[in-house]
């Protein structure tokens, strides 16, 4: 049960919180199955340097596509997908794979189906600032509030657009009405940004910790400034310039737009289609586009801003770094470096919770990548495959030579320095959500040739790839392009460390003692088992006494505690599986988290009294038989059944569970 709330709970969180870049492309996260795809082998045809003319040949590519991304499809149980390629100022190739609706076998066509690139759509937000910028009615460094109709709060710093536009305002994770297909629960964007102002957890510019509130709050001062709804100014000053007649940011869609919707999946072969997802924080992840409206998009900015922006502050927003760690990617103004193979890659990924894409732009060629799938298939199958096409994209037309670093004699000392449980900075701090702490730390180990693995970054088959140490406190992916990179403090204890996959929004940084699933996780199982064998001995005990005709030998009190021990370890026992279940439940399907739960949520905060009661149900029956005639076993029981009930509390704690409220 715990794997499973583990994978659900992590999933919500890195993939499906939705709308989160890059984060849904990690392997081994997604919930639904636990099969594992197997993609093709991209062909092994020699690579074309990126120095010579001709660099993207259409017919290459179009072949090389053919062989990969129908496969991939049907091995990931994914309905459709399109894939645009972009290079000179004008789209080389963009192709439709699949079915936009698989009952009618309607194809995708990448001129006019329309997917959902999620968090993509933070570029068109952000894209939207900059250009109110370049016009000096907004300052990147000025305090929010200077724009907002209303004061964000509880903040020991003030929060400027420039923390918004590289996810380090300080607030924690929030999910509730993320993602609906309920249009009577959608709240407007005025309403959204006022009512759910997340916690600040780190001041602001300090920390890496993705935010769709960030960019739901951005969206909301384009409004104020400009004066227009959020949706009528991207249409004016975004879309119409670049002919980008096949997008929206509007939910429900314009009607003229609503018959080219791709249909979305959680898998191809279910054949049913989900209804069209409302995105709350719209900013973040509203947009609906077709392939060839998102190769005009990469076109402008790979053409220096050309019909949105000057080219000044376009440079400006694709090279203005946040640099948190040395020798990984950054977060810039919108976009995130995505470098590889020596060449500048910026970009982002999205992800609703049945469409998944990302999009590359390598600027130093002026050539982009876009990709977008309309199901979630299984086994990971989205990320899988996002990710395999831009590394083998890159590899295929802009190849460098592996550079095989030495490993630095300081590898065993620092790796062990790592070496640990930790937690991602993006992650809800003080409500149920918070379990995900809990149940799902990444970990970092170390083998024996110091070498270190961090667990959430994997092959293709699953195992944790390995990072040797090139530069102090720098990890190079064995065989492989990945780095590591840590801050460690004067006292040589780790600050934070992340990978470039995450380092431009998120970081990894030590657990506490006390929420350390290493220590703790194991400690619950035994509790729980505990628990578990305190109720089995109720009825096994009558049994043997019914079978052998054996009187009940207690009385009084004695008698009262035997019966009430085993009813205090099924209230504790009841109140962690409903949480584990609620949870399980409702991060299965991001829609539940749209307030229809609420009931429940209050219901298990009101319960909370049961594992207390249980505690002291445990202290009154240790207290009995320690007190009275009890054998030596029924008094190392007792001790044994008071120990489970403390340790369920601490977890319990620990998981947030006792924390009230219904701002998740």
């Amino acid at each position: 049960m715990m794997k499973y709330v583990m994978r659900g709970a992590l999933t919500a969180l890195l993939a499906s919180f939705s709308l989160a870049a890059a984060t849904a492309q990690v392997p081994d996260l997604d919930p639904r199955d636990e099969d594992e795809i197997q993609l093709p082998e991209l062909p092994e045809q020699e690579a074309v340097p990126a120095d010579e003319p001709g660099l993207i040949d259409p017919d290459d590519l179009e072949s090389w596509l053919d062989g990969f991304m129908p496969y991939a499809l049907a091995q990931g149980d994914i309905a459709g997908a399109v894939v645009t390629v972009v290079a000179d100022g004008e789209i080389l190739f963009s192709q439709g794979y699949g079915y936009a609706d698989v009952e009618s076998r309607t194809p995708v066509d990448p001129a006019s189906t329309l997917f959902r690139p999620g968090s993509i759509s933070k570029l068109v937000t952000w894209t939207a600032v900059m250009q109110l910028v370049e016009q000096g009615l907004i300052d990147l460094d000025a305090d929010i509030n200077t724009y907002l109709d209303f004061e964000v709060t509880g903040v020991e710093r003030p929060i400027t657009m420039r923390h918004l536009m590289t996810h380090t305002p300080g607030w924690g994770e929030q999910v509730r009405a993320l993602i609906m297909q309920d249009p009577e629960r959608f709240q407007p964007l005025d309403e959204y940004v006022r009512d759910n102002t997340p916690a600040a957890v780190y001041p602001a510019g300090e920390m890496p910790a993705y935010s769709n509130y960030a960019t739901a709050l951005a969206g909301h001062v384009v409004a104020r400034v400009s004066g227009q709804s959020f949706d009528d100014y991207v249409d004016e000053y975004i879309f119409a310039p670049l002919s980008m007649e096949r997008s929206s940011m509007r939910q429900p869609l314009p009607e003229n737009l609503q018959d080219l919707m791709s249909s979305g999946y959680m898998r191809a072969s279910d054949g049913e289609g989900r209804d069209f997802e409302f995105v709350t924080p719209a900013p973040a992840g509203s947009m609906s586009a077709s392939g060839d409206d998102m190769g005009r998009f990469m076109i402008a900015h790979l053409n220096q801003g050309e019909g949105i922006l000057s080219p000044e502050t376009a440079e400006q927003m694709h090279t203005t770094a946040d640099r948190k760690l040395p020798g990984v990617n950054a977060m810039l103004l919108g976009f995130y470096e995505q470098n590889r193979n020596g060449h500048r890659i910026i970009g982002h990924g999205g992800d609703t919770t049945l469409f998944h894409s990302n999009l590359h732009l390598y600027l130093d060629h002026g050539v982009g990548l876009y990709i977008s799938v309309n199901s979630s298939g299984r086994g990971g199958a989205p990320g899988r495959i996002r990710q395999s096409l831009f590394e083998g994209f890159t590899d295929r037309y802009f190849p460098a030579e592996a550079v095989d670093l030495p490993t630095l004699d300081t590898a065993e000392e620092h790796g062990r320095m790592l070496v640990g449980n930790y937690v991602i900075s993006r992650r809800a701090h003080q409500n149920f959500v918070a379990a995900t702490a809990v149940l799902g730390q990444p970990t970092v180990t170390m083998n024996a040739d110091h070498e270190i693995s961090l667990s959430i970054l994997t092959d293709a088959a699953g195992t944790p790839r390995r990072f040797h140490e090139v530069e102090p406190f720098i990890w190079q992916e064995v065989g492989g392009v990945e780095r590591l990179s840590a801050r460690i403090n004067d006292e040589g204890e780790v600050e934070m460390f992340s990978a470039s996959f995450f380092s431009p929004f998120m970081m990894f940084t030590p657990v506490e003692w006390w929420r350390n699933g290493a220590v703790l996780l194991p400690l619950t199982g035994l509790a729980a088992g505990a628990l578990v064998l305190t109720i089995l001995f109720w009825p096994v005990r009558a049994i043997v006494r019914w079978r052998f005709q054996k009187p009940f030998a207690l009385s009084g009190r004695q008698a009262m505690a035997h019966r009430a021990a085993p009813l205090g370890a099924l209230a504790i026992l009841a109140h962690v599986g409903g949480w584990l279940f609620l949870v399980t439940f409702m991060m299965a399907e991001l829609d539940r988290l749209d307030g229809r739960m609420d009931t429940m949520i209050v219901l298990m905060q009101f319960l909370s009294v049961l594992p207390v009661a249980g505690l002291l149900i445990a202290l009154w029956n240790a207290f009995v038989v320690w007190t009275g005639p009890a054998s030596w076993f029924a008094k190392i029981w007792g001790l044994v059944l008071v120990a489970s009930a403390l340790v369920m509390i601490w977890f319990l704690a620990a998981a947030g569970f006792f924390n009230f409220g219904l701002t998740y």
